[in-house]
């Protein structure tokens, strides 16, 4: 595990909110802008790549196409930011999926650093749905419910 204080990849601004490292991801505390998540399924990912922004977070967003950047580990990716009658998404967001080997179980959040009528950005987190071999060994089989303990 590696911590940071890094460049935003959007604005190369510094970021004020410590980034940290582990097993090639980033990890940052959100920042209070608005946010979703969405877990990552077989619609989202391979063969069709739709990504639909969850009804709660649509409110945030504008009634209109533009131009979107998701960013992370400092490199943004263009996409479209659609909105029709039936539902906001993000368009074309193959190459990130792709790129980032993003799978079916795991998670994204979308953090809004920016929106107006002709640009959105989002800052991404991505939570892998594999959970590592030497904390499954840690799970107590008579009690699932209790947390994993990281030490």
């Amino acid at each position: 595990m590696q911590i940071n204080n890094t460049v935003d990849a959007v604005g190369d601004l510094p970021t004020s909110n410590p980034v940290i490292e582990l097993e090639g991801d980033e990890f940052w505390p959100l920042s209070g802008k608005p946010f979703f998540d969405v877990v990552l399924t077989k619609t989202t990912i391979k063969p069709m790549y739709q990504l639909v922004v969850p009804g709660k977070f649509n409110a945030t967003l504008p009634s209109c196409s533009i131009h979107t950047v998701l960013a992370f580990r400092g490199k943004n990716w263009e996409i479209i930011y659609h909105e029709s009658s039936s539902c906001k998404r993000l368009d074309n967001w193959r190459p990130f999926a792709i790129d980032n080997n993003l799978k079916v179980g795991g998670a994204c959040v979308f953090e809004q650093l920016e929106c107006s009528s002709t640009r959105l950005v989002f800052r991404v987190q991505i939570l892998r749905g594999d959970i590592p071999s030497e904390f499954l060994d840690k799970l107590n089989g008579d009690n699932v419910d209790a947390p994993i303990v990281l030490e």
